[in-house]
């Protein structure tokens, strides 16, 4: 099932299918790496981890929670105190609004309940099309297959999509595998990009999955560098024996060498 390129579509699903069984198996114990306890929690999880690690979210969610428990306390929030809460995330600003935004949504509009299909999470404001598939997953409501910057990057190096937008990637993702492997394969794919299969130096030694992959934009391993001491002596090792030097001819009349 090694890749060609060439590759059918059928082909395509197959070797895909068995990407995702040798990661499972290497990785059965995959889940998502947020930390929360409701869906809001859960929306404001994933709105903070756009361009910030799940350890970083996961070490400002617990004071953010105590302080605002539900969508009723963050619609009721002063911006400026959910922005120092969230200071060390990134994009903090941009992320203090969204989150007041999305709360004064779902408890105007909603109830105070989160909402659970994708497409009504995608109504409220500042949920983009990938934070709302990845709360739909999660909280197991509706089926999808979010692309983030790992899963973009994966998908190109493993030879699944040649596309660039996340949203088309997601669809060639989702016509590669089966809705029931989609929420998992998102999984499988982040935890094998944080942990593997890195931007600039995967560690295609010890990947699980290098039979399979094309390895799409990965250099090929430079030969090991000599010395010019090796380089000469190695020469020297493959030529063939030496002649000797002739002797030099000597003037009769001066004795002397003869140049």
């Amino acid at each position: 099932m090694k890749p060609t390129s060439r590759e059918s579509k059928s082909d395509k699903r197959r070797r895909a299918a068995a990407l995702m069984d040798r990661l499972e198996a290497h990785m059965p114990e995959v889940k998502i790496e947020l930390d929360y306890g409701t869906p809001m929690q859960l929306l404001v999880s994933v709105i903070l981890s756009a361009q910030c690690t799940d350890k970083r979210v996961n070490l400002v969610t617990p004071a953010l929670f105590r302080r605002f428990p539900d969508a009723g306390a963050f619609a009721g929030a002063e911006t400026a105190e959910v922005e120092q809460l969230i200071r060390t995330c990134g994009l903090y600003r941009a992320k203090a609004k969204s989150i007041i935004a999305a709360a004064r949504a779902i408890t105007s509009e909603h109830g105070g309940q989160v909402p659970v299909t994708r497409d009504a999470l995608e109504t409220l404001p500042g949920v983009g099309h990938k934070t709302a598939g990845v709360v739909a997953i999660h909280l197991g409501t509706d089926q999808a297959f979010p692309v983030d910057t790992h899963i973009l990057r994966l998908s190109r190096r493993m030879g699944l999509s040649r596309q660039t937008h996340p949203d088309k990637v997601e669809e060639d993702l989702r016509d590669l595998l089966p809705p029931a492997r989609w929420a998992k394969g998102h999984l499988l794919l982040i935890w094998h990009g944080r942990r593997t299969c890195f931007a600039r130096s995967p560690e295609c030694d010890r990947c699980v999955v290098s039979a399979l992959c094309p390895k799409i934009g990965v250099p090929r391993p430079r030969a090991p560098l000599t010395t010019p001491r090796a380089a000469g002596a190695r020469r020297a090792a493959t030529a063939g024996p030496s002649r000797p030097r002739p002797l030099a001819r000597r003037d009769r009349r001066t004795g002397t060498a003869a140049r």
